[in-house]
Parts: structure tokens; C-alpha cells; sequence
């Protein structure tokens, strides 16, 4: 309202939608898939709270009183002091706030669900009680079902260890939630950031249904504090290698974004899948031998195509199984500049089931 300066909640904000909208519409356009994440924590508490629609300072739709939500909350949202994710009927079923919060997931459905290329996470890396993601999923999928629509739903949740029981409320509800994001353990680093999906993973497939692993937000970056810009290129290659469906870069500063070192290592990706069916291969850390703890990283379909990546050069051996000799055609990747060196493969035997990787510099990023 240009006369108070406050909002009114059942009016959509035009340029926000339009601008999401657009958005949409060009990711469709070139074919990236996006991944929503409906609510967002840090917008309800601390400076982002004080500019918030839903503050009741903000809006002409109720008082703090009748919200239950207060007008100020210093504290990081991780202590949970927001009423506004506790609106729902198993919770503290607030109906005039889930009236509101309704009309604003109505509005991104109406523009999201014509399309094919969309993800749904209820939030971002969450501790809240999984009451709330579960009623968000839920209502999302029946108003797709309705719509003649079949979406598929996640959440986030914020524990850096990936078995900490916040990430159970996902994994023991394939019903609710048809793949699984664990952007958070991107705050690890090494080898343990390699191990710690392997494990989930063995869930998933102990469980009979399998579901795709995310990782839409590796952290790292120099100008950041969670890991270098080292850590970031080293993160996004373990989580392809490591068997996830979808890596993707955070944004600044705490993550490279599209920075051009991003789009390198995203280059080089695409040139190694051109190259490899990696949708036909598995991690397989198993088969590499004479290796330091993060000198280098397999995933392969054994008997047919393997690849092998290295953080920081390295030399190691492939157990490609088999006696006697075995022929291969090598091809190295330099990660860094973008191309295969030499341009033409060679030929290579593997001598009694092995076969010696040496990249061709000491150091940089390689893949073979």
C-alpha cells in the first residue's frame, strides 16, 4: 500500500512473481533443472525478518498478537524461536498464518507446475520439526495430483553429519520424499566428504527404493568460511564421482557460483561424461590401490569404462580385475585448462589385473 508503506498478503507482489516467472521460463529454455526450496529460515529472523512481509509490522493483515509471530527475533534461526514454521494442524495450527502461508504456495505452484524440469525442497537446511516439511510435501503433491501433475519433493535439513537423526525424517520416508538432498555435507572435507554419502547410499539401497542423491550447495570459496576454493573444485568432483544425481556450486562468497573456475570445472565434467557413461557406473573407491587418503577417487562400471579422479596429481593403481593382459585406450583429462592431453587417446596394458595411473604433471586436477 503506497499510502501506509505495509503490505497487504493477499496481493501477490507483481515484480517478484514476474521476475520468477522469467526465470523459469528461461531455465526451461535451456533445459536446467531447478530446484525450489519453498521456505527459507534466515529470511524469518534477524535483519531479514525486520523487512519481511510477514512481520506484522510490515503488513495490514493481523497484529503480532493475533499471529502469534513477534515483531523482532535477534537470535540465528537455528533456535527456533519463529512461530511462523510451527503453523501447521500437528503443530500449533495457526490458521490465519497457514491462510497466508497457503495463498503464497498457491502462487508459485500456478507457475511452476507447468513445467516438467522442476525440484521441490520444503526448505533451506532446516532444524525445524519434521511436522512442518511433511505437511508442505504433502500439500504440494495433492495440489499437483489435482493439477494432473507428478512432482517430486526433499528437504534440507541442516546437521552436517549426514547420520544425524534430523536426516532420518528423510531417508525413512521414501513415501514423502522422493530424493534426497545432502547439500550439508559439503562442510566436510577429504576423504570423510567422499565416505559419508557411500554410507547413505548403502541405506537407500538396503531399503529396496532406490532415490537420487542431491548436492545443490557446495561451499568453498577464499572469500568465504566454509572452505577454500580448493575445497569447492575438490567437493563438486567427489560428488560426481561419489555416485549424486545433481552438483552444484553456492553462491558467493561462500561458494564459486558461475565464476569462471566453476565453469571450468563444470566444462571439464561434461567433457568426461561425453566420454564415459557415468549413469552406468558406480562409486568404487575399492578398486584403487597404493593410494594416500585423498590422492584419488573412482567411479566405474567394471569390465567396461572406468574413471579415475585426482585433486592434486598422484600415482596410483586400478584394479581392473583378471590375469595376464588386459587392453585399454587412456585418455587424461586436465581439468584445469579444459582438455584432453594428448588430444588422441593411447593405448594401455593393464598387467595381471592392474593398471598404472600416473597424471601427467605432479600436481593440478586431473581425470583419466
Amino acid at each position: 500500500d503506497p499510502a501506509t508503506g505495509r503490505y497487504d498478503l493477499n496481493q501477490p507482489g507483481k515484480e517478484h512473481w514476474a521476475q520468477f516467472a522469467r526465470f523459469l521460463q528461461l531455465a526451461d529454455e535451456r533445459n536446467i533443472i531447478v530446484q525450489i526450496e519453498v521456505w527459507d529460515r534466515f529470511d524469518f529472523a534477524r535483519e531479514p525478518w525486520l523487512l519481511n512481509p510477514y512481520n506484522p509490522k510490515n503488513n495490514m493483515n493481523y497484529t503480532a498478537t493475533e499471529s502469534g509471530l513477534a515483531e523482532e527475533i535477534w537470535s540465528h534461526p537455528g533456535r527456533r524461536e519463529s512461530a511462523f514454521f510451527r503453523s501447521v494442524p500437528a503443530l500449533e495450527n495457526n490458521e490465519l498464518l497457514l491462510a497466508f502461508q497457503h495463498k503464497q504456495v498457491d502462487q508459485l505452484l500456478s507457475l511452476t507446475l507447468p513445467y516438467g524440469n522442476i525440484l521441490y525442497c520444503m526448505d533451506n537446511e532446516t532444524n525445524e520439526s519434521p511436522e512442518w516439511g511433511k505437511y508442505w510435501a504433502t500439500y504440494i503433491k495433492e495440489k499437483a495430483s489435482a493439477a494432473g501433475v507428478t512432482v517430486m519433493t526433499t528437504e534440507m535439513w541442516d546437521a552436517h553429519d549426514l547420520l544425524a537423526d534430523e536426516h532420518k525424517a528423510t531417508f525413512d520416508h521414501p513415501e514423502l520424499y522422493d530424493f534426497i538432498d545432502i547439500s550439508q555435507n559439503n562442510h566436510q572435507v577429504g576423504l570423510p566428504h567422499w565416505q559419508n554419502p557411500q554410507q547413505i547410499r548403502q541405506l537407500i539401497q538396503g531399503s529396496g527404493q532406490l532415490r537420487p542423491m542431491n548436492s545443490v550447495k557446495i561451499y568453498g570459496a577464499n572469500t568465504g568460511r566454509y572452505g577454500t576454493t580448493r575445497d569447492a573444485q575438490e567437493r563438486f568432483w567427489r560428488n560426481i564421482f561419489g555416485g549424486l544425481a545433481a552438483a552444484r556450486f553456492h553462491r558467493p562468497p561462500s561458494g564459486l557460483g558461475l565464476s569462471p573456475i566453476a565453469q571450468a570445472h563444470i566444462h571439464a565434467m561434461r567433457q568426461l561424461t561425453d566420454r564415459i557413461d557415468i549413469f552406468r557406473c558406480e562409486p568404487h573407491l575399492d578398486l584403487i590401490r597404493e593410494r594416500s587418503a585423498n590422492e584419488a577417487y573412482c567411479i566405474a562400471n567394471p569390465g567396461t569404462a572406468y574413471a579415475v579422479f585426482f585433486p592434486d596429481g598422484g600415482n596410483v593403481l586400478l584394479n581392473i580385475g583378471g590375469t595376464g593382459e588386459t587392453h585399454f585406450v587412456l585418455h587424461w583429462l586436465d581439468i584445469r585448462h579444459g582438455h584432453w592431453t594428448p588430444e588422441d587417446p593411447f593405448p594401455v596394458t593393464a598387467i595381471d589385473g592392474h593398471l598404472r595411473l600416473i597424471t601427467p604433471t605432479e600436481e593440478g586436477y586431473w581425470a583419466a
